[in-house]
């Protein structure tokens, strides 16, 4: 992964405050009775009025027998990631993950939120609140100089005092002038072992969390990973910049 420019850092600054912005509006619309495909519509719509191009949108991966055909993964109760939206009904007591990313002017930035669907049980809430600050304990641990199993042990250690899981076989990444970039950032790991991270390197950090077991499976398009076991499953995500002193969001709305 390249160290980025401080014209690129500025339109990944920019891209991302804009990217805030478009899930804050999206989130917002998460109620019991929309469509999952509804909320895809509004995330295409705020991007491209954002001046930006849906990065997921046609994006191809290997193993997957279709791009992906939306703009938004929307991701209900034990869906991880990649929950294709079209004609499900969000209920009360749903949790629902949002993850989205968004190419503009030539960068791409990526960010996702798990939201709740009314008023959830006690353990969606609390997995909610546990993902939501493992995010926060990894972006702790990024600085020029770490290694990528800092952020890894960092966020594991946390999780796990919780009595909860990481999903090991999904991970972070480097993004920035791609989708998906090196390296790769595992939400579980040791401290000084791993890629060492450099400064004006960009990575998108996502812990994925779950109540139950940590083994998954995935659909037969190779898309949308669920838990085995049926439990809940949360996510968070940020794309950040390294800096000596630590790590700087990038998607955060201005």
């Amino acid at each position: 992964m390249i160290a980025k420019t401080e014209k690129e850092k500025e339109l990944l600054r920019e891209g991302g405050a804009l990217l805030a912005s478009v899930l804050q509006k999206i989130t917002k619309s998460v109620r019991s009775g929309i469509q999952t495909g509804e909320l895809d519509e509004i995330a295409k719509k705020e991007i491209r009025a954002a001046g930006g191009k849906p990065s997921f949108l046609n994006y191809r991966t290997r193993g997957t027998k279709m791009p992906y055909p939306a703009a938004l993964c929307v991701s209900v109760n034990d869906e991880i990631v990649h929950g294709i939206p079209g004609g499900r009904v969000l209920k009360e007591g749903d949790i629902v993950g949002l993850d989205i990313g968004m190419e503009y002017k030539g960068f791409f930035t990526d960010m996702a939120v798990t939201v709740p669907v009314g008023k959830v049980s006690k353990d969606a809430e609390k997995l909610i609140c546990v993902t939501k600050k493992a995010l926060e304990i990894g972006i702790g641990a990024v600085r020029a100089g770490a290694r990528t199993g800092d952020i890894g042990e960092a966020i594991q250690s946390y999780v796990e005092s919780e009595g909860l899981h990481v999903v090991r076989e999904l991970v972070g990444h480097g993004v920035g002038k791609a989708v998906h970039e090196e390296p790769e950032v595992p939400n579980l790991g040791k401290r000084g072992t791993g890629p060492e991270l450099r400064e004006g390197e960009v990575v998108a950090l996502e812990p994925m969390i779950v109540l139950g077991s940590p083994r998954i499976k995935v659909s037969r398009d190779g898309w949308v990973w669920s838990t085995q076991d049926g439990s809940l499953s949360a996510h968070f995500e940020h794309t950040i910049l390294v800096t000596k002193k630590g790590a700087k969001i990038l998607t955060v709305a201005y």
